[in-house]
């Protein structure tokens, strides 16, 4: 083969590949990533205008999404700059609740800090859990990082004293939520490519 054809063929494979890793991207990041930030904004700014009231209702239905999102942007991410993309992913999140509505700062703060947390402790446990079932490492790590989550954003977000039945309530919300968000995920995310939630 000359070397021009060997440069064309060479060239050609590597446009196979970064179209391949466009795809993989596409099935296994992005479309998690607008959900996660879909689901941080709307709580941040329905939390920022209503208060504590709407705070365990948003935990149910947005907050167990971010945590079972988070699970699966892991898988997506892992040999990939995973804890940089994270980081980048909670600012975000924090950054266009803000956009949207600069008096929602104190709670764009206390969001940023409490997932940076609860990313952290879901990460550990969730990779500790690698050989278990994908629910139960999916939903094992979202207890102890809704735990978290649910003692540090009331705490940043309004302070002393403490909400106790808020963080209670979120704390339950969140794990209930993460549940159905990991069924919901499981089912539209996994079954469609072959790949089953139980393994």
């Amino acid at each position: 083969m000359s070397l021009p054809a060997m440069e064309r063929e060479r060239g050609l494979t590597v446009l196979r590949e970064l179209w391949r890793r466009g795809l993989s991207i596409w099935s296994g990041g992005i479309n998690y990533v607008c959900l996660y930030l879909l689901a941080i904004v709307l709580a941040n700014l329905s939390v920022a205008k209503f208060g504590p009231s709407v705070a365990i209702v948003n935990a149910f239905l947005f907050i167990g999404l971010v945590l079972t999102a988070r699970d699966k942007l892991h898988d997506a991410w892992k040999h990939e700059r995973l804890l940089f993309k994270m980081a980048a992913l909670i600012a975000s999140g924090s950054i266009l609740t803000v956009l949207f509505n600069w008096g929602a700062w104190r709670i764009a703060v206390a969001s940023c800090a409490a997932f940076a947390c609860a990313a952290t402790v879901d990460a550990l446990v969730y990779h500790r859990l690698l050989n278990q079932p994908r629910w139960l490492r999916i939903n094992g790590s979202n207890v102890p990082s809704a735990f978290v989550d649910s003692l540090l954003f009331p705490l940043v977000a309004w302070g002393w004293p403490p909400l106790w039945g808020v963080m209670v309530g979120q704390f339950v919300a969140k794990v209930g939520g993460g549940f159905v968000w990991s069924v919901i995920l499981g089912w539209r995310g996994w079954r469609w490519r072959g790949e089953s939630l139980l393994c």
